[in-house]
């Protein structure tokens, strides 16, 4: 597993409040739909590091 670090976030009251609905709707924590938004906007920019594509792409 990766190592988590912590993160002061910024963020408008009506991103957060949008965002929060949406993870409640996925039955995620607001935390975990952030990081999800993250990593796919990542991956679909191709700018996740490749040791841990190829590992996802094993398992």
């Amino acid at each position: 597993m990766t190592e988590k670090k912590a993160y002061p976030l910024r963020i408008s009251a009506d991103v957060l409040k949008a965002t929060q609905q949406w993870s409640d709707d996925e039955l995620r924590s607001l935390n975990a739909q952030i990081e999800y938004v993250l990593r796919d906007a990542l991956r679909k920019a191709g700018r996740l590091p490749k040791q841990k594509e190829e590992k996802e792409k094993k398992a």
